[in-house]
């Protein structure tokens, strides 16, 4: 952020500060926000956070979460708070048509400073101040990044740096994608002031229902497909299993990384179908970017190995359709 003595000159008076995040919120997502509206709250800002739709259970427990608004349940509440903001932070996302009506607000609301901070490829916002790491693991990694740069580490508690390893731990995959020998660093100085990170382990990744293990054993026996040709694993899901399952927010989660616990798998694919749309989380091994086949045929993006998509076609014209594009990845796919 090369105008940081700028922002720090805007924050050293209290403001009115919103803080966004995606819809659909995820652990980085709310661990990012939450890290950084307890911090400006201890600078003496008023503070106010606002996603699109409701977030996970397992990440319910973050200290400040019942504080949280969501435009989907409370739009008026959420676009009038906006309306007299005198900054918006945008957390882990790269363009406001990822928070939906909420991107309208922010965009029709010209007398706040946007500030975005985000490691998606392909910034999108036009901030006054941004900072944009594609290297990063998480944004929860850059928000401990921008406390430093306001020589603030020192305010980060055990509460804050809880919300900081969550966002951390359900990026990387508990530290199996986006490591750096800086990312451990941060990580040791969260441990160092007292972040469990065996209880965060154990809240984020154990505290599933019966009905996700099912679902899991579903989707494995049922629901998978293997194209050994192109190296590809591919797990669905239609509207009959949302409602057998009970599928709600958060309880696919993880699936599509099974796919590639299988040594012959370099892309992975789970594809649902939801009331008007078909979704597509996509994953790689290696040097093989997802985000350019989110991006190029399924109106999507992310980061090179985990992007998504979306489709207006069938389930099943989907699933053809992503089986079609494959053959132009099969040199890529040779050379890993």
């Amino acid at each position: 952020m090369e105008n940081i003595d700028q922002l720090k000159t805007l924050l050293a008076i209290p403001k009115d500060i919103v803080i966004t995040s995606h819809r659909n919120p995820d652990g980085d997502a709310i661990g990012s926000s939450l890290a950084m509206y307890r911090y400006l709250n201890t600078q003496g800002h008023t503070v106010r956070v606002i996603f699109p739709s409701e977030y996970p259970d397992f990440v319910a427990w973050l200290p400040g979460a019942e504080d949280i608004i969501i435009h989907d349940i409370e739009p008026e509440k959420a676009d009038e708070v906006v309306q007299r903001a005198d900054l918006i932070f945008c957390l882990d996302y790269n363009s406001l048509d990822r928070i939906d009506k909420l991107g309208e607000t922010i965009g029709a609301q010209n007398d706040a400073t946007l500030v975005m901070i985000d490691h998606h490829l392909y910034p999108d916002i036009q901030a006054e101040f941004q900072l944009s790491v594609t290297s990063a693991s998480s944004t929860c990694e850059l928000v401990y990044d921008f406390i430093k740069m306001m020589d603030d580490l020192k305010v980060i508690d055990k509460d804050l740096g809880e919300c900081l390893m969550t966002g951390i731990l359900t990026d990387t995959g508990s530290f199996k994608y986006s490591t750096s020998p800086r990312l451990f660093r941060v990580v040791a100085h969260l441990l160092e002031i007292g972040v469990d990170d065996y209880k965060l382990q154990d809240l984020i990744f154990n505290s599933q229902q019966e009905k996700h293990l099912r679902l899991l054993g579903h989707c494995l026996k049922n629901r998978m497909e293997i194209i050994e040709e192109y190296q590809t694993g591919i797990i669905w899901l239609n509207r009959r299993d949302y409602e057998q399952f009970d599928i709600q927010r958060g309880d696919t989660e993880g699936i599509v990384n099974y796919l590639l616990k299988l040594k012959n798998v370099k892309i992975a694919a789970f594809i649902t179908e939801q009331p008007t749309i078909v979704k597509l989380s996509l994953r790689s091994k290696g040097d093989i970017s997802v985000q350019k086949i989110a991006q190029d045929h399924f109106k999507g993006g992310g980061h090179k190995n985990a992007a998504g998509g979306s489709s207006y076609g069938t389930l099943r014209g989907t699933i053809n359709r992503l089986k079609q594009i494959l053959p132009q990845y099969h040199q890529e796919l040779l050379k890993q």
